[in-house]
């Protein structure tokens, strides 16, 4: 990581390993509220969660670098499932740790009143641009989630994203608050970056945590922020992007590259945002 105060106030934290981290906060199913905040603003919300916090360390490093592949059917269901809100909705994406050459297949599900449940596969870094070696399991998730209608349709990769994060442990509420920097998005045309801003995720059973509280008392929101369906709406101005259009006008739209696209329609009819 980069930002040099960012780092100095993760020193300052005691330390936790993966295992306690997992045993005590692996949260599969939960409720995720997202923040996108200035990156000259951590410092000091790391100091104030400093006296309850710890922060995750493997051999002494405490930020990792993440690249996830997201993967979609060819008229974009996952994504349009987002944009116009279905109840259930469900994303594909693998996700390298790439310090660590570890990769995952991974299915994530939304439900009812903004809870998520992700089904995990260890995969191949080799693979990580192709869903082939899982597809079993992926049909498999889909379905148990009633979400069978989507097994079955092709899927292909659509969107790259890579930043660094930081991981928090907040023992008393058995939560996480993850801290990502260094966003960038790539799809098949261009890239985009967004250096002066970090997304700080909270993640519980339910409850808000405290580091919720503390930046509701900063006067900093939630935001409606997907990485896939946000950036790839900042990337692609002919999708529909309603739910997102507040976050992507205030945080992305000066930023994004001019780039050259063919010909579209501006939004797609909404028989096309099913789940199928």
């Amino acid at each position: 990581m980069t930002t040099t105060p960012v780092t100095a106030a993760l020193a300052r934290l005691a330390a936790v390993g993966l295992a306690e981290l997992v045993d005590r906060a692996a949260l599969q199913t939960r409720v995720d509220r997202k923040y996108l905040i200035p990156t000259s603003t951590l410092p000091r919300l790391l100091e104030q969660v400093e006296p309850f916090a710890k922060v995750l360390d493997i051999g002494g490093q405490r930020t990792f670098r993440y690249e996830s592949v997201y993967f979609d059917t060819p008229r974009l269901a996952s994504y349009h499932c987002a944009a116009y809100r279905r109840r259930r909705r469900f994303k594909v994406r693998t996700r390298t740790y790439l310090d660590s050459a570890e990769c995952w297949l991974e299915v994530k599900i939304s439900g009812a009143r903004g809870s998520i449940t992700k089904h995990r596969l260890p995969y191949h870094p080799r693979d990580c641009g192709t869903v082939r070696p899982g597809r079993d399991f992926i049909d498999e998730a889909l379905t148990r989630e009633s979400l069978g209608p989507a097994a079955g349709s092709s899927l292909d990769p659509v969107l790259i994203t890579d930043y660094q994060r930081a991981t928090l442990l907040l023992p008393a509420s058995a939560s996480r608050v993850t801290v990502d920097l260094g966003l960038t998005w790539r799809d098949a045309e261009s890239t985009l970056r967004l250096p002066a801003l970090a997304v700080v995720e909270t993640k519980s059973a339910s409850a808000a945590t405290p580091v919720d509280r503390m930046l509701w008392q900063m006067g900093i929101r939630p935001v409606r922020i997907s990485k896939y369906a946000t950036g790839l709406a900042a990337l692609r101005l002919d999708l529909p992007d309603v739910p997102w259009r507040r976050t992507l006008r205030r945080h992305f739209r000066s930023t994004i590259p001019s780039v050259e696209q063919a010909p579209t329609t501006s939004h797609r009819p909404e028989q096309e945002a099913s789940c199928v």
